[in-house]
């Protein structure tokens, strides 16, 4: 992975009612993945945390400010899979392009993984995220790779938008099937048919600006 965001922070000291089956910091940031994955990132609470890894109300504190500070770590984490998602996708060979590769990896990692999708587009993690914060760079780090993929032009303002474009499309698309927003005269439309159908527009926008 080309970033990575090391999670861990000087340990507290631990006492003698300390978490005994590893690191707590680490064991917090897996079960809460896990219940972000299963059921959405509303149902994670410190006291549910605590009461699933049998420690006190309090042990969280010691590793995290807030539920706030938890849930964006969990949304940088989910941006970093999002990305491996898309380099694993694109060293695949095929007969399809690099970006038909890479957009139909946004759409199975967020119909597949929509508990952490969800997180990290629909909150406002992302929103208040500081530039410089390890949220920003694993969202830049993200971005930069689908530019690279459409690769160079003397316009790199129109790339950016095209960009931006197809992002929000993809991500529209990937919104309204879990929703169940589609208009009924568009199921018979495979959600891999829109998606292949934005790709095409947008290749065909991105050679008009080559």
């Amino acid at each position: 992975m080309g970033y990575y965001m090391n999670t861990k922070q000087n340990p507290a000291r631990k006492g003698p009612n300390s978490y005994h089956h590893g690191d707590l910091r680490e064991a917090l940031i897996a079960t809460a993945m896990e219940m972000v994955e299963r059921k959405g990132a509303e149902i994670v609470t410190f006291s549910v945390l605590a009461k699933a890894l049998g420690v006190s109300q309090a042990a969280p504190y010691r590793h995290f400010r807030d539920r706030d500070a938890l849930l964006t770590i969990l949304a940088t984490m989910g941006f970093l899979a999002f990305t491996e998602t898309f380099r694993t996708a694109l060293k695949v060979k095929t007969d399809t392009t690099k970006l038909s590769r890479l957009v139909h990896a946004h759409l199975k990692f967020g119909t597949q993984r929509s508990g952490i999708y969800r997180l990290m587009f629909e909150s406002h993690y992302l929103h208040d995220a500081l530039i410089g914060s390890d949220l920003q760079q694993a969202v830049d780090e993200n971005f930069n790779l689908l530019l690279e993929t459409l690769g160079p032009t003397p316009d790199r303002d129109a790339r950016d938008r095209i960009a931006i474009k197809l992002t929000v499309a993809v991500h529209g698309v990937v919104s309204f099937a879990e929703h169940g927003f589609l208009p009924p005269k568009t199921r018979e439309i495979s959600l891999t048919q829109l998606v292949d159908e934005l790709v095409h527009d947008t290749e065909t926008a991105f050679a008009a600006i080559v």
